[in-house]
């Protein structure tokens, strides 16, 4: 098998990795041949699209039992990624399989990749996204080497300050909102740090179970604030979008016992971050629906 990288993953790790992006990727069929040798598995096909930060390959164990593999580069933290799903244990999240091996890839359960919340309709998807991420928010493991919120957003606050013109009014307010919210001490928990519908699948051991973590410690708001502009492009279409994006807002934070305002802020802050992001790699559409949806806050 080729291990041929989907266009999604060749794009985004371009995007983040630049030049280096085709040195791994280069690499990537035997790091995965090797990885599969490593576990002695057999190779089915590869996930497409997949994943953005990793090839994504369906396999099996010689007695014929599904499993995923995922092969990443260093730069996503596979480590950090498997030491999350150990200390969850397969509460809410996939189950990792063998851990024993420190090689950038990751095996995981099988699910059904095909199937993740965003196939339910609206308010059912937002309620099963609900139910599932309030099991990760846990206690984090002792001497856990995960970042915290304050330390992630301070990363990305440098590239807010250097934001085009025409979104230095929202990056700005979206400083000043980060700077308030970390201010105070703020609750320690366990977070997804990516949780969305579309990383939300269907499993046989369980309905839904969240994939794809990019974990570190700090509080709920944080983690529930991508979730706030799933299906984007829907609120966008609407005439009441801006209203439909404050309701969704408040119906989380309620749900889920979080402060309404410390949601609203963080989603403002991670909808402009992502808005510059997608600006500073070309995808001026994304750019432009981010920060119209950022600007409704």
């Amino acid at each position: 098998m080729a291990f041929e990288p989907p266009e999604r993953l060749v794009r985004a790790l371009g995007e983040t990795l630049g030049d280096a992006a085709g040195d791994w990727l280069e690499q990537l069929p035997g790091l995965t041949q090797e990885a599969l040798s490593r576990r002695e598995l057999t190779a089915q096909r590869v996930q497409v699209p997949g994943g953005r930060s990793s090839l994504v390959v369906l396999v099996r164990y010689a007695d014929g039992t599904p499993a995923t593999l995922k092969v990443a580069p260093p730069v996503a933290r596979p480590d950090l990624e498997q030491a999350a799903l150990a200390h969850w244990g397969g509460f809410g999240a996939v189950r990792a399989l063998d851990t024993r091996h420190d090689d950038g890839a990751l095996l995981l359960e099988r699910l059904q990749p095909e199937v993740s919340l965003r196939s339910l309709p609206e308010a059912k998807a937002l309620l099963e996204a609900a139910g599932t991420v309030r099991r990760l928010w846990v206690e984090p493991p002792p001497a856990h080497r995960f970042e915290t919120v304050a330390e992630r957003t301070t990363r990305q606050a440098v590239a807010l300050k250097e934001a085009p013109a025409e979104a230095q009014p929202l990056a700005t307010q979206a400083l000043a909102v980060r700077e308030e919210l970390t201010a105070l001490p703020a609750e320690e928990l366990l977070l997804h740090g990516n949780f969305r519908q579309g990383k939300v699948l269907a499993g046989e051991r369980a309905p839904w179970l969240a994939v794809g973590p990019e974990p570190l410690i700090g509080e709920r708001a944080y983690d529930l604030a991508r979730l706030v502009r799933d299906r984007l492009e829907d609120l966008v279409a609407t005439a009441g979008g801006a209203s439909a994006a404050r309701r969704r807002v408040n119906k989380l934070a309620d749900a889920l016992d979080v402060d309404r305002e410390r949601l609203r802020g963080w989603t403002l802050f991670r909808a402009v971050e992502s808005g510059v992001r997608a600006a500073g790699a070309g995808r001026r559409q994304d750019a432009e629906l981010l920060l119209e949806f950022a600007g409704w806050l």
